[in-house]
């Protein structure tokens, strides 16, 4: 590859990903109790059923919130049969709709915070969590340390950075740039975590990938741009499974965006990972089902 390109996907799926984010939020609330109550999800009265009985929260990407990141995927799930919920984090002071950009650790507290509620509110003993990009990737510091496997049954992460980001290459130019980094660091922490041999990814994979108790399921696409290498997102441990779409279907070019957003490929295979016990064959002819 030509390195202008390299430097010009990552930073093109950035901006793709605020413009994918801003044009639905300018006529819809980001707040997590108010994120589309007409379309099924955030429903407080939902009670989850004997075949679905553990609601699912779904946890956006950098750069979204909780409605734009889940308007293919929680209907989806909610026409299935499940509760499904959704929250905001990592906000930054003034900066409307676009979230994940604050400290992770800080984010992990507040998903915390929101998967009690979730409980409290349905008398669930246990959530699942399905996650985009960061939001793959940040649960699993609730887990790990602030008691979070006690109260999770899986999680499902969307292409997500489990072990940094290099941004095809681009955060290998931050040492040529003086302050840079710092700079990253002061302004959009939730950013600086993500990358590569960050401080704070160290001490999330320190001792393991994994906790016991918690099943785990990565999806991940060969064509991502922005958590790359793509096969850093993959897990190892007990309980994991790694799955790549194109292993599922040969055809599914969908890259970092697409497979939290739109893809129905990926969502078959989010459905198996949350009811293995009824799973079916996740293929091409799943983006009609």
């Amino acid at each position: 590859m030509l390195p202008w390109k390299r430097v010009l996907r990552p930073l093109a799926a950035v901006l793709l990903t605020a413009a994918v984010a801003v044009v639905p939020a300018a006529t819809a609330s980001a707040s997590d109790d108010a994120a589309a109550p007409d379309a099924g999800w955030n429903d407080y009265s939902c009670k989850p059923s004997a075949a679905h009985p553990r609601p699912v929260v779904l946890v956006h990407g950098t750069l979204g919130n909780s409605v734009d990141n889940w308007l293919g995927l929680a209907p989806y799930l909610t026409s299935r049969g499940y509760c499904v919920y959704s929250l905001d984090y990592g906000q930054l002071p003034g900066v409307p709709f676009f979230h994940g950009l604050g400290p992770i650790d800080k984010s992990a507290e507040q998903l915390s915070a929101f998967v009690d509620k979730v409980l409290a509110a349905t008398g669930a003993a246990k959530a699942d969590l399905v996650g985009h990009s960061q939001g793959g990737m940040m649960p699993r510091y609730y887990l790990k340390f602030l008691g979070g496997a006690g109260k999770v049954g899986a999680l499902v992460g969307l292409a997500p950075d489990n072990h940094g980001t290099d941004l095809d290459g681009l955060t290998n130019l931050l040492p040529y740039f003086p302050g840079a980094e710092d700079l990253l660091k002061a302004t959009t922490p939730g950013l600086a975590d993500q990358i590569t041999g960050s401080a704070f990814l160290t001490k999330l994979n320190a001792g393991g990938d994994t906790v016991a108790g918690v099943r785990y399921t990565v999806i991940a696409t060969r064509y991502d741009e922005v958590a790359t290498p793509w096969r850093t997102q993959y897990l190892s441990g007990t309980g994991v499974r790694n799955v790549l779409l194109q292993d599922l279907c040969a055809l599914d070019l969908s890259e970092h965006l697409a497979i939290g957003l739109f893809d129905r490929i990926a969502f078959h295979e989010v459905a198996n990972a949350l009811d293995p016990a009824h799973a079916t064959e996740t293929s091409c002819a799943s983006a009609l089902s």
